[in-house]
C-alpha cells in the first residue's frame, strides 16, 4: 500500500471496545483510499494499512457474525 505520513492522524477506537484497556484497535478515517489501523496499547508502534474496500468488508462480516474478532 505504500507508506503514510500517519503524523497528524486522528485515531478512534471502536463503539465495541470496553474501557478497561483490553485488546482494542484504533482505526483513522481520513485517509482514503486506505484505513490505518494500529494497535491502541502501543500508538507510537507501526500500523497497518487496508485498502477502504477490504476494511469495509472485513467489518461487515464481523458485524454479520461471520467472522469471530
Amino acid at each position: 500500500m505504500g507508506s503514510s505520513d500517519l503524523t497528524a492522524a486522528t485515531w478512534r477506537k471502536s463503539s465495541y471496545s470496553n474501557q478497561d484497556g483490553g485488546q482494542c484497535l484504533e482505526v483513522a478515517d481520513d485517509f482514503a483510499p486506505v484505513v490505518p489501523v494500529r494497535d491502541s496499547k502501543n500508538p507510537q508502534g507501526p500500523a497497518l494499512t487496508f485498502a477502504a474496500a477490504g476494511w469495509s468488508s472485513f467489518v461487515a462480516a464481523v458485524k454479520d457474525g461471520d467472522v469471530n474478532a
